[in-house]
């Protein structure tokens, strides 16, 4: 995962091409780079967004923010009165309990690059022999 400012690339390699590909995957408007290097391939994801964001201010438009923060969720209605009571029970309105439950959610599978981060060098400590001394 590559981050330049606030928005978010997802990198695959085409070993057949021998070639980094990545898209952006905060925004709703395709935003592509590639690379043969790591170095090339970060070089090319930062000027792929620089100049859309150029491109936007050419044209008199506004960029796609990464998000708003508003999303609507389509879910059975008995769901929908389990979480609600889930809410209340917690002492706290329907939007802050799901937002901690999505919070919690995302820490658990790494989706930031906080948790990434720090998951990657947990995992290190851990797998990393220890010598001990008598």
């Amino acid at each position: 995962m590559m981050e330049h400012k606030g928005y978010i690339g997802k990198v695959e390699f085409d070993d057949e091409a021998e070639i980094f590909h990545g898209e952006i995957i905060n925004t709703r408007d395709v935003i592509t780079f590639q690379g043969q290097s790591v170095a090339e391939l970060t070089t090319a994801f930062r000027e792929s967004i620089d100049d859309y964001l150029a491109f936007c201010t050419e044209r008199g438009e506004s960029p796609d923010k990464p998000f708003s923060g508003q999303f609507v969720t389509r879910i059975p209605p008995e769901l929908h009165r389990q979480v609600n009571v889930a809410a209340v029970l917690a002492g706290k309105s329907l939007n802050a309990f799901v937002t901690e439950q999505l919070q919690a959610a995302v820490q658990k599978i790494g989706g930031s690059r906080k948790t990434a981060s720090k998951a990657k060098k947990i995992k290190a400590v851990k797998s990393s022999p220890r010598k001990v001394e008598n």
